[in-house]
């Protein structure tokens, strides 16, 4: 058994039972949860040098040989994705240290934050489409009791809102695994895209084929699937908003990439010219509703979905160069997305309130913090040379190839109102002039329990758990900018594995 490929699993899996055997020892808890998402950022970090160095490798739990057996896979791509899932868990784990509420910690955050760092690398690492279904199960299982986790009003509505999309999303997802082996026979993802071309009945290939571009797009939130996510991601703690906006819609983008580079590429006339239509509604509408909102938290939440747009915009346009974008896109977004709702939690700690029109004054105060937001906000607006102009770079490089002008002008387009959206929160967060309101002029989203002190204490220790995480990934989401030749290497050569499925087939079956 290659442990390599386990590690990613077993980790998280592991922390989350010690942390239910702690779960009156709260700060034992809290260590453990760092010390368990470091070591997982390790493991996907000797992973992805493993792949990158050796190839693609796959394991058979059990020692039962694919494609009967359960197939943990890793090619670059997945080796990318598991390293990412560490990086960030561990530093929403530091965020989590200065941020999540005693209640919260002692109601089971720390053994579920782990179990859905677990759903996730299972979904990123698993070779057959009903285990991707059962880690699909785990996320929503876990994410939906993370989401209502407190019990306050406006978190069971928005759970109630994502729990219910996301059980249609399964419920469809597991209709389309039932078709899919009673045609074919197998659900092994290598042994489906050697048989699947040999189907005599692709209409029912294709039929499928749609299934599980809704499933997957109602967990991506793509146009016009999406209005499950505004109305929930801003309801709980900014540090679970945080880790949702870095990885689970990701884990759909994932699913649509895997199955629609692998298995799905017989029709791709109209099953990858439905993507591009629907990746132009998805940014267009995702950005629009940014430059209409005026909390905080929600532009941030519509932006997920306008530049989850931009991923389905390279796996539509379906070359080489359009899926290096893809994954170099994600990377870039996890990082910088993540960043900024990460930094809107220590914008709220020090004014009171993610309302733009009742916030400001924080530039003069906090000219530090001013300075790491704009670091990511300018990286999402695509500003050269921090990783977002590259990535939307890239993928217009893939569009020019494809002679795909009508969706290079929605994107440039929606780049520009991306970058109306950001000096939006720059300008009503940082520049005005602080608003002095009276006490019963505050939202429902306000705390009216932050002391002056707390304030204007940026470097107190506490709040130095919220910062030292912004710093690394601002610092990360620079340096991809800097160095985005080496690393679009590497996202080349993941692209090459996907667009040429004959090694990852021949690993997985033999």
């Amino acid at each position: 058994m290659n442990l390599l490929l386990v590690f990613p699993i077993i980790i998280p899996f592991i922390t989350a039972i010690v942390c239910l055997f702690l779960w009156n020892q709260v700060p034992l808890q809290r260590l453990l949860t760092v010390i368990g998402t470091f070591l997982l950022m390790m493991s996907g970090i000797f992973l992805l040098r493993s792949v990158n160095v050796d190839g693609i490798q796959a394991t058979q739990i059990g020692d039962w040989d694919a494609p009967v057996g359960i197939t943990l896979v890793a090619d670059l791509f997945s080796a990318i994705m598991v390293t990412i899932t560490g990086i960030m868990g561990f530093a929403v784990a530091v965020y989590s240290l200065g941020s999540i509420d005693n209640p919260r910690e002692r109601h089971g955050y720390y053994p579920l934050y782990n179990v859905l760092l677990m759903g996730v690398c299972g979904a990123f690492l698993t070779g057959d489409m009903f285990n991707l279904y059962v880690w699909f199960e785990v996320l929503l299982i876990s994410s939906f009791v993370l989401l209502a986790l407190g019990g306050e009003g406006k978190q069971l509505s928005g759970a109630i809102q994502y729990m219910t999309l996301n059980l249609l999303s399964s419920a469809l997802f597991l209709a389309a695994v039932g078709m899919l082996y009673s045609v074919v026979g197998t659900l092994n993802m290598a042994d489906l895209a050697r048989q699947v071309p040999s189907i005599k009945q692709p209409g029912i290939v294709t039929a499928i084929a749609m299934m599980l571009l809704i499933a997957f797009g109602i967990k991506a939130a793509i146009f016009p699937l999406f209005f499950w996510l505004p109305a929930s991601y801003h309801t709980p703690p900014i540090s679970v908003t945080a880790i949702f906006a870095a990885l689970l819609t990701k884990v759909g983008i994932y699913a649509l990439v895997r199955v629609f580079t692998l298995i799905f590429i017989e029709d791709m006339t109209l099953t990858h010219t439905v993507i591009l239509v629907l990746s132009g509604f998805t940014m267009v509408s995702g950005v629009l509703g940014a430059a209409a909102e005026f909390e905080f938290r929600r532009v941030l939440s519509f932006h997920i979905i306008s530049q989850i747009g931009y991923m389905l915009m390279g796996l539509g346009i379906f070359s080489s160069t359009a899926i290096a974008g893809v994954i170099f896109f994600l990377i870039h977004n996890i990082l910088a997305k993540t960043n900024l709702f990460l930094i809107s939690g220590i914008a709220y700690r020090l004014g009171g309130t993610y309302d733009l029109k009742k916030s400001g004054g924080l530039y003069k105060a906090y000219p530090v913090l001013s300075i790491l937001f704009l670091i990511p906000a300018l990286a999402l607006a695509g500003v050269p040379p921090l990783s977002g102009f590259w990535a939307k770079l890239i993928l217009v490089r893939g569009g020019l190839e494809a002679r795909e002008y009508l969706i290079i002008g929605v994107s440039l387009f929606v780049s520009l109102w991306t970058l109306y959206s950001m000096m939006k929160l720059w300008a009503e967060t940082f520049l005005k002039d602080p608003q002095n309101l009276p006490e019963n002029a505050l939202s429902e989203s306000d705390d009216l329990s932050i002391t002056v002190q707390e304030r204007v204490n940026l470097w107190q220790p506490s709040m130095l758990y919220l910062l030292i995480p912004v710093i690394g990934l601002a610092a990360l989401t620079v340096l991809m900018g800097v160095a985005a030749n080496p690393v679009y290497s590497i996202m080349q050569d993941a692209a090459n594995q996907l667009m040429n499925p004959s090694e990852y087939i021949r690993t997985v079956l033999g």
